[in-house]
C-alpha cells in the first residue's frame, strides 16, 4: 500500500472501484474533488460547501459540518464520505462509520500538506495525473512566495476569526502556519488552545507593533487548504507586496 494512500487517522485505503459515490463533510475539500476532475462522483456536501457554486447546485446538502442528516446521508448510497479533524467532530465521524463503508480523514496542518492532501484523494480515486499537476501549481507558487518574502521583515500579527466572541487562531493551525509563509507570526494567544477567545484591548495591540493597521482580507484564501492553497499563496504574496509599497502611516 503506498504511504500517498494514508489518511490523517493512519487507515490505508486501497484504491477506490469505479464509480465511487462521495459525500465531502469538508467545504475545501468539495471544491478540490471538482478540480480534480471528480465532480461526477460527489453526490452529497455541506450547506458550507460553496465552490463551485453552479455545480453545487445539483448536489445534496446533508447539512453542516458538525451536524447533519443522517437518514439524507444513508439515502444517498454514499460509498466514502470524506471529514477533517478540525471542523468535523468525533462523534460524528462515529455515526458516519456506521453508515458508509469508507471514510477519509483528513487534516493539514503546515502548508506543505496540501501536496500530500493532493496525492491522497487523487490516488484513491484515480486522479493521480490531475493531483501530480495541482502539486506542480502548488509548489511553483510557493517558490515566488518564499522569494518575494525572503529579505523583508516579520511582522507580528493578531487574525481573527469570529466576533462575539472575538477569536484568533494559535500557531498549531494551518491559518497561522500559511501566515507564516509571508513572514506573519500570529500573536496574542495561548498555544495550548487552538482557536483561543481574545480581548480586543491596548495590550492587544501592544503585541503587534506600534501603529497596527487593521486590513480586512479574503478568509478563504488564506485558510482554506486544498486546490483553493494554490490561489492563496498568489494572493498573499501580492498582499505583502501592497503592505511593503503602502505609505508606512497606512500599514
Amino acid at each position: 500500500m503506498s504511504s500517498d494512500l494514508i489518511d490523517a487517522v493512519g487507515t490505508a485505503h486501497p484504491p477506490a472501484d469505479p464509480n465511487p459515490r462521495i459525500v465531502s463533510l469538508v467545504p475545501s475539500i468539495t471544491e478540490l474533488l471538482f478540480d480534480l476532475g471528480l465532480g461526477a462522483c460527489v453526490v452529497g456536501r455541506t450547506h458550507f460547501c460553496v465552490h463551485p457554486a453552479r455545480e453545487l447546485e445539483a448536489v445534496v446538502s446533508v447539512g453542516g459540518t458538525k451536524k447533519i442528516s443522517n437518514q439524507k446521508l444513508e439515502s444517498l448510497g454514499a460509498t466514502y464520505v470524506i471529514l477533517n479533524i478540525d471542523e468535523n467532530t468525533k462523534a460524528m465521524a462515529a455515526e458516519v462509520a456506521t453508515i458508509v463503508p469508507n471514510l477519509i480523514v483528513t487534516h493539514p496542518i503546515e502548508p506543505e500538506d496540501n501536496l500530500g492532501l493532493y496525492r491522497l484523494i487523487g490516488g484513491i480515486f484515480g486522479r493521480i495525473d490531475q493531483a501530480q499537476n495541482l502539486c506542480t501549481r502548488f509548489n511553483n507558487e510557493l517558490a515566488d512566495l518564499r522569494a518575494a518574502s525572503l529579505n523583508r521583515p516579520r511582522r507580528n500579527v493578531v487574525y481573527l476569526i469570529w466576533k462575539d466572541p472575538w477569536m484568533t487562531v494559535s500557531r498549531d493551525t494551518y491559518v497561522s502556519r500559511f501566515l507564516a509563509l509571508a513572514g506573519w507570526d500570529t500573536v496574542a494567544h495561548a498555544d495550548e488552545e487552538r482557536y483561543p477567545a481574545i480581548e480586543i484591548d491596548a495590550a492587544l495591540l501592544a503585541a503587534t507593533h506600534p501603529g497596527a493597521h487593521c486590513l480586512l482580507i479574503d478568509g478563504e484564501l488564506t485558510s482554506w487548504y486544498g486546490s483553493r492553497a494554490i490561489a492563496g499563496l498568489g494572493y498573499l504574496k501580492n498582499l505583502t507586496t501592497e503592505i511593503a509599497l503602502a505609505p508606512s502611516d497606512v500599514r
